[in-house]
């Protein structure tokens, strides 16, 4: 099933990004603009919802098992205002040491290196905050403290490997080689030397590399990292990435597009090298812009806010990507080349950027029609965050992207060659097709959701995992190319052991065919139903009932025993006209009487709460149970014409999961997970229109099988 599903991926269209000079409808719609420059932004209509189409449901799922637990930390030293930092401990990644199989590094960004692997528990290998002494600080700002460490593929030869840690500025021990003013916080980058690199225990040496200050405690040096697919003779052999954020002075910065400085940029320098104004590393020739009067040769590439993670496709070295998180909307990964300028303070992901807009929603603008004159380059993928409460702004899901690794691994193989990234927030977790994600092609490849699954096969969200609403999650990567979950809220790891289709249960024992005579129904209300040759059809609309609020009419199928596990396949023709704008017919699933059962609504209309979605009725009111509803829009609409279409439902009853998908897909349209009935019989009718169904099989596990 779940290679069933991946093969369907292949032929998903991507998202077009807005065409430079193309008409906008208002202050609604997507980005359609006729263009002009960026300085003329604020006569053009602003685009209120960025990017309408929301993540697609993959219909699979990761199975998790967990892998390693963290003792609690706090930040040093203190106080902590911000409820946020907060956390079990603020473990951010996970990286195999190079030379040492099954041996996993994790910082700890209250100041502890952790060693850890499958069958031992964490153990300090360095405590950093120890280390560096008074001046280390980790008690203001999301990436504060250890932020971050890299080992070099020759780490087992020569022992060396390379942290970076904020200082506050008023007790740092050295002035910054870079600095924004005001600075109060510096972002410091060490190379140590273990003097046995197999030792369980640092014992070695240690030198300053590089110091940029910050105005703020955010957006700071976020990763360093050593491509680990280069080798001797390689253009990045032994090169340090360093992204370095805006130091969250806000979209009024001119840093990210100036090229003196190193704020908003990623950095690629040399550790072992002499040549830097400092003499403590030195810059690649190779570098886009050395030897340019007025710009740092040191510079990778630029235009950025908060290079969140960085990485490389093992099967494709020199491909790196980067998930970058947004300041208005946009959450975006790029593929990043040698002198790339990626748009901010200008652009926020494929939209200018109007920061003088008095509305906060109205701050994305279409590019204009001369677009391609300014060079920028824009993401390969993306989704736009919820807004801020009280912004009256369309979006999609999440708070702030984590930027996260191709798969290459041999766990889960329907995910082969798919970049895989998740919201930090809430912690959903996402992927797009590598193959899609095209530079300079005008799309953005599509971004599908997968679910998490325990070790018990139940379906659980990272926020039932991590046991807060926060999960600050994060992916890590082994030399393997397999996958981590980390999450700061509980201090945990979970290994991603595999992959699965969503409701991938086999629905076998009885199958029940030829249903449409009348006397294998029992609707509402007979009077209102038809029985042609091989059809069913609800030929008037039901009226609503004394009750619940539930579907006005609907027939159950008494043919064949009440079923656990089910899969009901048949074609459903929507038979009221189309210009009325919320048709729907419903399918009934563990009918257990009229106001205990589950139905799947299939509609021309998404966005109200009632349509194109799955519900229980137990009881009382019906309560909408799928994952794509989220507060405003649905699972785009099943069925916008007069046609026949195939709807197929399956509901495994152990596990709760439903899934349903329309005109063969291999993609589910919607699903849910709800264990509210384990049994029960099926059905069809409309919440109060008229509609048929014909070619109906039902096949499934008779109740108590």
């Amino acid at each position: 099933m779940a290679l069933t599903a991946l093969t369907a991926l292949t032929a998903l269209v991507a998202l077009t990004l807005p065409a430079p000079g193309a008409l906008a409808a208002g202050p609604a719609s997507r980005a359609t603009v006729a263009g002009s420059t960026p300085a003329r932004a604020t006569a053009l209509a602003p685009i209120r919802d960025p990017i309408p189409q929301k993540p697609l449901d993959s219909g699979l799922g990761l199975t998790v098992e967990e892998y390693a637990a963290f003792p609690r930390t706090q930040p040093v030293p203190g106080p902590v205002t911000d409820a946020r930092l907060r956390r079990h401990a603020r473990i951010n990644h996970l990286g195999e040491v190079p030379g040492r199989p099954g041996r996993m590094a994790v910082p700890d960004l209250n100041g502890r290196l952790y060693l850890t692997g499958a069958a031992r528990p964490p153990t300090v290998y360095l405590d950093v905050a120890a280390a560096i002494g008074p001046a280390f600080f980790a008690s203001s700002g999301l990436g504060s403290g250890l932020g971050f460490v890299a080992f070099p593929p020759d780490h087992a030869r020569t022992g060396r490997f390379y942290t970076v840690h904020t200082e506050r500025a008023a007790e740092a021990r050295a002035r910054p080689d870079f600095a924004q003013s005001p600075s109060a916080y510096h972002g410091v980058i060490t190379e140590w030397t273990a003097t046995d690199p197999a030792a369980e225990v640092f014992a070695g040496s240690r030198r300053e590399i590089l110091r940029i200050g910050f105005t703020g405690g955010g957006h700071g040096i976020q990763q360093i990292d050593v491509n680990p697919t280069a080798r001797p003779g390689d253009t990045d052999h032994g090169l340090l990435y360093v992204a370095v954020g805006d130091g969250a002075r806000g979209a009024g910065s001119g840093d990210p597009q100036n090229l003196s400085v190193p704020h908003g940029k990623l950095l690629r320098i040399d550790p072992r090298g002499t040549d830097s104004a400092s003499g403590r590393y030195g810059v690649p020739r190779q570098n886009p812009f050395t030897g340019r009067p007025g710009a740092l040769g040191e510079i990778y590439a630029y235009g950025m806010r908060d290079p969140h993670r960085f990485s490389w496709d093992a099967v494709a070295p020199h491909r790196l990507y980067l998930g970058h998180i947004g300041e208005h909307a946009i959450e975006s990964v790029y593929e990043v080349r040698a002198g790339d300028n990626l748009g901010w303070t200008e652009r926020e992901g494929p939209f200018v950027y109007d920061r003088r807009a008095e509305n906060p929603c109205d701050r994305l603008l279409p590019l204009p029609a001369d677009d391609a004159r300014h060079g920028y380059t824009y993401p390969v993928a993306a989704y736009d965050h919820d807004p801020p409460p009280g912004w009256n702004c369309r979006s999609d899901v999440g708070r702030a992207i984590a930027g996260g690794h191709v798969y290459r691994g041999s766990l889960a193989p329907a995910l082969y060659g798919m970049y895989l990234y998740a919201d930090i927030v809430d912690g959903r977790v996402f992927f797009s097709d590598t193959r899609r994600m095209e530079r300079g092609s005008g799309r953005l490849a599509d971004t599908h959701t997968l679910a998490l699954v325990d070790r018990d096969g139940r379906t659980v969200t990272a926020r039932q995992l991590a046991g807060h609403p926060r999960v600050d999650l994060r992916l890590g990567r082994d030399a393997q190319g397999e996958l981590y979950l980390l999450s700061k809220a509980n201090g945990r790891i979970w290994k991603v052991t595999g992959v699965r289709g969503f409701a991938d249960c086999r629905p076998e024992g009885t199958t029940l065919a030829q249903l449409t005579d009348a006397a294998h129904w029992a609707p509402v209300t007979p009077a209102k139903w038809r029985f042609p040759p091989g059809v069913v059809t609800l030929a008037e609309p039901g009226a609503a009932r004394p009750g619940p609020r539930r579907p006005f009419e609907y027939a159950v199928l008494t043919a064949g025993p009440r079923f656990g596990r089910v899969e009901i396949d048949a074609e459903v023709r929507l038979d009221t006209p189309v210009e009325i704008t919320n048709r729907d017919v419903i399918l009934v699933l563990a009918y257990q009487s009229d106001t205990r059962f589950a139905y799947v609504h299939l509609s021309s209309d998404h966005t109200i709460y009632p349509h194109n979605g799955i519900f229980v009725v137990d009881g009382a009111d019906r309560v909408r149970v799928d994952h794509q509803w989220n507060g405003s829009t649905g699972a785009p609409p099943a069925i916008r014409d007069a046609a026949w279409h195939r709807v197929r439902v399956v509901h495994c009853a152990e596990s709760g999961q439903i899934a349903v998908y329309v005109d063969g897909s291999a993609r589910p349209l919607m699903t849910a997970v709800d264990r509210t009935f384990t049994a029960g019989r099926v059905g069809f009718g409309s919440f109060d229109n008229v509609g048929s169904l014909r070619a109906l099989t039902v096949r499934g596990r008779p109740e108590g099988s």
